[in-house]
């Protein structure tokens, strides 16, 4: 069991004898004397994908899951799946393209760093490093002089994705890519 209070981003709940998993946490403390700290949280289901948005108070508790928790690398996709490799044991997971949704945009062939959560011995979901480097292929011409200015443009990556990145970047340049927002960093390398 675990309080509202004490819910964490990738923390998996039973909720409806279904596994949920934390995807954000916003707490809101009222204004009046004597009212509860309030938690809206937004779940994802594991097995289905849907959100599930929920309020609680600080003391209510939820029935935490757990999940077997394994590093693996993504091997490659097919048409509606994605292929993944256990990096201890060599044992190969496959999760439909649907449970990944906006995961699968940030998928490199042989990317490692990834965690599968488990459940009952079959892979429900995965974790994504929170930040991937990817190489700039296509992006316009550097413009003279713009190191001064706090501009940006759209660059291609080397995954087909396009992101802004400052007007200085040029292509094959190595950007770090935060794989929640999907938004540029830093330059990398």
């Amino acid at each position: 069991m675990v309080k509202a209070a004490q819910l964490k981003k990738g923390n998996v709940v039973n909720i409806n004898d279904q596994p949920y998993q934390v995807k954000s946490v916003d707490v809101s403390t009222p204004t009046a004397r004597g009212s509860n700290t309030l938690y809206r949280v937004r779940f994802v289901g594991i097995t289905g994908g849907q959100n599930l948005d929920q309020s609680f108070k600080g003391t209510d508790t939820l029935d935490e899951m757990s999940l077997d928790r394994r590093p693996v690398s993504f091997l490659y996709s097919d048409q509606d799946t994605c292929h993944f490799m256990d990096a201890e044991n060599f044992e190969q997971y496959s999760l439909h393209n649907d449970q990944l949704e906006e995961q699968r945009n940030w998928l490199v062939e042989n990317m490692e760093g990834i965690t599968a959560l488990l459940l009952e011995g079959s892979i429900v979901a995965i974790e994504l490093p929170s930040t991937i480097e990817l190489e700039i292929v296509e992006t316009v011409p550097v413009i003279k002089g713009a190191t001064a200015t706090n501009r940006n443009k759209p660059a291609t990556l080397s995954n087909g994705h396009v992101v802004q990145v400052p007007e200085y970047m040029s292509p094959g340049e190595w950007v770090r890519i935060n794989t929640e927002t999907g938004k540029f960093m830093a330059r990398a390398k």
